[in-house]
C-alpha cells in the first residue's frame, strides 16, 4: 500500500504545516503544526470522533501569539499509522499510560524539552491529564476541554474488611437503563462491542452525513441541549441525558443520530463546519473506519489498563490548570459530581472553569475565537 501523504496545505487554514513524525512509540505520527519552532510549546489532543484538524480554527491565534502549536492525529486515527486498530488488538497500546507515552516521544523527537501546556479535548483530555500526573516536569500546566477529569481510579483505603461496592454499581447501571419503561444503554457499553464499528462506518446515510448528524446533535445547534446537574448515577437521572449518550436500546449510533440530522437548510446555514472542512472529517474515517477510537473506550474497562492507573490513586494534578467547555455541553454533567471532584480534588491549581455561550461539545471549532482567548488568558497567568 502506498502511503498517504500529509495533509494537503489547500486543506489547511493559512499558517498551519503537515508533516509526519517518524519513530515515535512504535507510530509514523502525522502531526499539524504552527508557529516559529524554538517558541514556547502547546500541544494540543484532540478526542472522539476527530483528528488533528479539529484544532484548525484556534492554531492561528495561538501561533501569533507567540507559541509554537502541534496537533498530532493520536493513536488510531487519521493519518499516523503503526498501531494495531482491529477489534481483536491488545488493548494496552490504548491505555492511558502508553497514549501518554505517544506525546512524550512526540514532543521529544522534536527536540522539546518543555511544554507551556498540554491541552486536551474530549477524550484527549484524558491523555492530558494524565501527562500532566506523569510527566509535571516537562508539561508545565494543563487546560482539560470538555471532559472533567475526576481522578485516577481509587484503591479503596480499609478495603480489606469493606466489599468494594463501587465495581457492582457500575455494572449494575446497565440493568437497570435497560430495565427502564424507555430501554436505554449506556453509550460506552455499545462503544465496546464488536458491532460499534460496522454500525457507525457503514451507515446507511455514509459516513459523512454519519459525521455531520453526530457533530450536529451533540453541538449548541441542536437547540435541546440545554444541560443541569443531575442528582446521582441513577437509571432515572441519567435517561435525561440526550441519546448519543444515554442511547435507546435497540438503536446503533448510526440510528441514533440519523434521528436528529440537521436539515438541508441547517447544513448550508452551518458556519463553524461548512461542508468542505466536513469532507476532511467524512474522507479520514471512511479509510480509517472507527475502530482505532473506539478501542480507546474498550481500554477504560480492560482489566490490565485499570490497574495500571491504580498506581496513581491518591495523586492529583498539581500543575496549573484550567477547564473549558461549551454551555450547551452534556458532557460537562454526564458523569454526575466528576467537575465538582475535578475542581475540588484532582487539580489543586485549577485557576478558572470556562463554560462558553453558543458552543456544545465542539468548543474549539464551534467557538474558536472565544476558546483561543480563554486558552491565552490561562497561559499569560503562568508567564
Amino acid at each position: 500500500m502506498t502511503a498517504l501523504p500529509p495533509l494537503d496545505t489547500a486543506t489547511l487554514p493559512p499558517g498551519i504545516r503537515a508533516r509526519f513524525v517518524e519513530g515515535v512509540n512504535g507510530l509514523r505520527m502525522h502531526v499539524l503544526e504552527c508557529g516559529e519552532r524554538g517558541r514556547p510549546c502547546l500541544l494540543l489532543l484532540h478526542g472522539f470522533p476527530e483528528l488533528a484538524y479539529s484544532w484548525r480554527k484556534v492554531m492561528p491565534t495561538l501561533a501569533a501569539a507567540g507559541y509554537y502549536v502541534i496537533a498530532p492525529d493520536q493513536r488510531g486515527y487519521g493519518r499516523t499509522t503503526g498501531s494495531d486498530d482491529s477489534y481483536d488488538t491488545d488493548l494496552t497500546q490504548y491505555g492511558p499510560f502508553n497514549l501518554v507515552r505517544d506525546v512524550v516521544g512526540l514532543v521529544y523527537a522534536l527536540g522539546i524539552r518543555e511544554v507551556a501546556a498540554i491541552i486536551g479535548h474530549d477524550f484527549g483530555a484524558t491523555v492530558a491529564a494524565y501527562g500532566a500526573l506523569l510527566r509535571p516536569d516537562l508539561f508545565r500546566s494543563v487546560s482539560l476541554m470538555s471532559a472533567p477529569f475526576s481522578g485516577p481510579p481509587t484503591i479503596p483505603i480499609g478495603s480489606a474488611d469493606n466489599p468494594d461496592a463501587k465495581a457492582t454499581r457500575e455494572s449494575a447501571i446497565h440493568e437497570e437503563l435497560a430495565a427502564l419503561e424507555r430501554p436505554r444503554k449506556h453509550y460506552h457499553a455499545y462503544y465496546w462491542t464488536r458491532e460499534a464499528n460496522p454500525n457507525m462506518h457503514g451507515a446507511k446515510q455514509g459516513v459523512q452525513a454519519f459525521l455531520r448528524a453526530y457533530f450536529h446533535h451533540k453541538s449548541a445547534d441542536w437547540k435541546a441541549n440545554k444541560p443541569f446537574r443531575l442528582e446521582g448515577w441513577t437509571a432515572s437521572e441519567l435517561a435525561k441525558i440526550p441519546t448519543y449518550y444515554i442511547m435507546d436500546l435497540g438503536d446503533g449510533m448510526a440510528e441514533t443520530v440519523a434521528k436528529e440530522a440537521p436539515s438541508a437548510a441547517e447544513i448550508a446555514a452551518n458556519q463553524w463546519m461548512p461542508e468542505a472542512e466536513m469532507r476532511v472529517f467524512g474522507e479520514e474515517y471512511a479509510r480509517t473506519t472507527f475502530q482505532g477510537g473506539l478501542n480507546w473506550y474498550r481500554a477504560r474497562v480492560d482489566r490490565r489498563v485499570v490497574s495500571e492507573l491504580e498506581l496513581l490513586s491518591g495523586r492529583t494534578i498539581d500543575i496549573p490548570s484550567c477547564f473549558i467547555a461549551g454551555r450547551s455541553d452534556w458532557g460537562i454533567y454526564q458523569v454526575p459530581g466528576a467537575i465538582e471532584r475535578m475542581q475540588k480534588e484532582a487539580c489543586t491549581r485549577m485557576s478558572a472553569v470556562y463554560l462558553i455561550e453558543g458552543a456544545g461539545h465542539w468548543v474549539q471549532q464551534e467557538r474558536p475565537a472565544e476558546t483561543a482567548q480563554h486558552l491565552l488568558a490561562f497561559l499569560r497567568e503562568q508567564r
